[in-house]
C-alpha cells in the first residue's frame, strides 16, 4: 500500500488527566474512524508539536468531556461548570486555531463544537438549563446521555451530508454555544432552539456537532455516514499532499 492509497490518518484529542494519571477517551470515537476506514491517533493534552502532528495528520477531532474554562470566553463562571483542565483547554485551542487556519478536515464533538466555538471567538451559555424553557431534556441528570431529534438546517454543508430536516441524536450536556463565532454558521438546532451543529463555510471541512454522533454509529447509519464524510475529506487532503 502506497501513501496516496494508505488509509488517512485521524487525530482525536483525548480526555484530561485522570486522578490515576491515565488520559482517557470513549471507545466509541476510534470504532467510528476505523469503520469510516481512516487510522484513529489519539492526541494527550499537553502534546507541545502542534505543527509536526497537523504535518502528518489528514483530519482532527475534538472529543467531548468536561468544560471549556469560562475565563476563556470572558464568563465568570456558574456553580454547575465541572472538570476544567487548563493543560486540555491549552492544547485544544492551539490545535483547532491551527487546524481551522490550515484547512485540515475537522470534526468537533460536544466539549469539541464548544472548544472550537471559543477557540474562533465566540461564547457560551454556562448552564443550559437556565435560558432555555425545558421542553428538550439534553442530558439526563445528574449525568447521564438521553435521546433527542435536533433538525438539520437546510442549504448547509450538514444538510448535503446528511439531509435536512429532523435527526434522532445522543445528547450529553448542560452547555452550549451562546454567541456563533466569526467564520462560523448555525446548521442545526433543537426545538428549544439550542444551536445542535455549526459548520464553517469558507473551511474544506469543518463541521461541529452538540450531540454524540460516536455514541450511536455503529447502530445508526446517518451517525456513521458523518464520519465516513469526514474521513472521506481527510482521505482527500492526503491525497493532495502526496501529489504536491
Amino acid at each position: 500500500m502506497n501513501s496516496l492509497t494508505s488509509p488517512p490518518l485521524i487525530g482525536i484529542t483525548t480526555y484530561g488527566r485522570n486522578q490515576e494519571n491515565r488520559f482517557t477517551l470513549p471507545a466509541g470515537y476510534v470504532e467510528a474512524v476505523r469503520r469510516a476506514g481512516g487510522i484513529p491517533l489519539l492526541i494527550a493534552p499537553g502534546e507541545p508539536h502542534i505543527d509536526e502532528l497537523l504535518a502528518v495528520l489528514d483530519g482532527v477531532i475534538f472529543s467531548g468531556g468536561g468544560d471549556v474554562d469560562p475565563a476563556l470566553y470572558g464568563s465568570s463562571g456558574h456553580p454547575t461548570i465541572y472538570m476544567t483542565d487548563d493543560e486540555r483547554d491549552a492544547t485544544e485551542l492551539d490545535l483547532a486555531r491551527r487546524a481551522a487556519a490550515n484547512g485540515a478536515p475537522t470534526l468537533g464533538i460536544c466539549r469539541g463544537m464548544q472548544l472550537l466555538n471559543v477557540a474562533l471567538g465566540g461564547a457560551l451559555i454556562e448552564h443550559l438549563p437556565d435560558v432555555v424553557d425545558g421542553s428538550v431534556t439534553h442530558r439526563l441528570e445528574p449525568s447521564a446521555p438521553t435521546a433527542h431529534p435536533v433538525t438539520i438546517l437546510p442549504s448547509t454543508q450538514l444538510a448535503a451530508l446528511l439531509e435536512p430536516g429532523p435527526i434522532e441524536t445522543v445528547s450529553w450536556h448542560h452547555q452550549a454555544i451562546r454567541t456563533v463565532a466569526p467564520g462560523l454558521v448555525v446548521s442545526a438546532q433543537a426545538e428549544d432552539g439550542t444551536i445542535e451543529a455549526v459548520e464553517a463555510p469558507s473551511h474544506p471541512w469543518l463541521i461541529a456537532t452538540q450531540w454524540h454522533p460516536e455514541m450511536s454509529a455503529a447502530d445508526d447509519p446517518r451517525q456513521q455516514h458523518l464520519f465516513d464524510e469526514f474521513v472521506a475529506a481527510a482521505r482527500r487532503l492526503r491525497s493532495q499532499r502526496h501529489r504536491s
